[in-house]
């Protein structure tokens, strides 16, 4: 049986399991305002999606994963559509995410619908990465 809930404080180690890059300020932020979920599989966490409001009002998904072993299976589509849902039950009618280039979750998002709308490169010594894609969804 799959769950979707909002992260909850009790989640700070699963939480920390999967996404490395979120501080720990950022973590109490997402409980209270709701910004993050936990996916669940017969009680146990297997997945997490958090978003932040770009502009201040269009939801960007800043990070959807997946345990490895789990990945493949339609979990990620699952949490990834239950947020289009509760974001469109919020009133919103469009939703960014993006993807480093050397990433191949852009194939994913583009198959659910998600469109490519820019990219972004970072020349920085210490932060230098791959162009990261934008893509957005009208919803």
């Amino acid at each position: 049986m799959i769950e979707i809930r909002y992260l909850e404080a009790e989640d700070r180690e699963f939480w920390y399991s999967l996404d490395k890059h979120l501080p720990e300020t950022e973590f109490d932020d997402k409980v209270r305002t709701k910004r993050a979920y936990v996916m669940l599989l017969e009680r146990k966490s297997i997945g997490l999606l958090r978003y932040n409001l770009f502009w201040d009002n269009i939801p960007f998904c800043t990070m959807l994963f997946v345990k490895e072993r789990y990945q493949g299976m339609g979990y990620g589509r699952c949490l990834l559509e239950y947020w289009e849902k509760d974001m469109t039950k919020h009133g919103y009618k469009i939703l960014l995410t993006s993807t480093r280039a050397d990433e191949t979750s852009q194939h994913f998002y583009r198959k659910l619908g998600y469109k490519d709308c820019g990219g972004l490169v970072i020349n920085i010594a210490d932060k230098k990465q791959p162009m990261e894609i934008f893509l957005f969804k009208q919803i």
